[in-house]
């Protein structure tokens, strides 16, 4: 007797990393509910599915937003009876040095990366605590491990992911629900376009900031970044999919090289060492003394 079809909920799945997992899980027999807020995303995700008949479908689901991941979450289970695995892939970046972060954008940040979330994943637990069965994956970043220059908001909401990710773990280890960290690196994707734009007012003022080199730097570290990135969204997917059809999951899985030694780094070097690298990375020099 074959094992019943596993449900796959996945936030942020009409788009870069998410996309690629959708499609991949669909192809190895997942039953894929690719959920986004773009209605042009989700009907070429439709159509992806449509072309090669993969068991995917997307659905309208706004992660900031309780009433819609509530809908969404809703609306899962009455179609397939289950969530046997929730990815919290949703995410969003704001890019800027510290002292000139805006709050609001900030606020923003977290509502998109924490808070969204938060939402998704209290909504699917009653349901797998009840099962007695799940595994949730969230996708956090090396930025998670590492905090580069500008990256203030972001690595701060992916450092609380991880955090959040941890306690999960702990939490739910007697109701038999795995919790699993996907750290990429850079991967081309969507996402850096949507941070350039957000960074915008930023970068019209970073020339009479008094951290123009420090955004000059930025800017230059992720060009070089986006040149030396051979990893693709695929890739990730196929990680993803390692995660989940483990018996016994990791705690995290590192998808890049850069991910791997920056993971490997945080563990065994100083900090002061780390800040040396990414000063090094990033031409950040100290001004000379009077």
């Amino acid at each position: 007797m074959s094992e019943p079809q596993r449900t796959v909920l996945i936030t942020g799945g009409t788009d870069g990393l998410g996309r690629a997992a959708a499609v991949l899980l669909a192809e190895k027999g997942y039953r894929v509910f690719a959920a986004g807020r773009s209605a042009e995303k989700r009907a070429e995700v439709d159509r992806i599915a449509a072309s090669k008949k993969l068991p995917l479908e997307t659905l309208q689901l706004d992660v900031t937003d309780d009433s819609s991941v509530k809908q969404g979450v809703q609306q899962v289970l009455e179609k397939a009876g289950a969530i046997d695995v929730l990815i919290n892939n949703a995410g969003v970046g704001f890019m800027a040095v510290v002292e000139e972060l805006k709050l609001d954008d900030l606020r923003r940040q977290y509502e998109t990366n924490i808070f969204g979330v938060l939402r998704v994943t209290q909504a699917a637990l009653p349901h797998m605590r009840e099962r007695q069965k799940g595994r949730i994956l969230m996708l956090s970043s090396v930025a998670g491990i590492l905090t580069p220059p500008t990256y203030g908001a972001y690595s701060s909401s992916k450092h609380a992911l991880e955090a959040i990710s941890n306690a999960l773990r702990v939490e739910l280890y007697a109701f038999h629900i795995d919790v699993v960290l996907i750290e990429p690196g850079y991967i081309m994707t969507s996402f850096q376009q949507t941070a350039k734009e957000l960074a915008q007012e930023y970068a019209e003022g970073a020339s009479k900031s008094p951290y123009a080199k420090i955004y000059a730097g930025a800017w230059a570290g992720a060009s070089s970044s986006r040149k030396e990135s051979k990893t693709t969204p695929e890739d990730c997917a196929r990680v993803i999919l390692e995660a989940i059809e483990a018996s016994h999951p990791k705690a995290r899985y590192t998808v890049t090289p850069l991910a791997k030694w920056a993971s490997i780094g945080k563990r065994l070097l100083p900090d002061t060492l780390l800040d040396s690298f990414l000063r090094r990375k990033f031409g950040i020099v100290r001004e000379e003394e009077d």
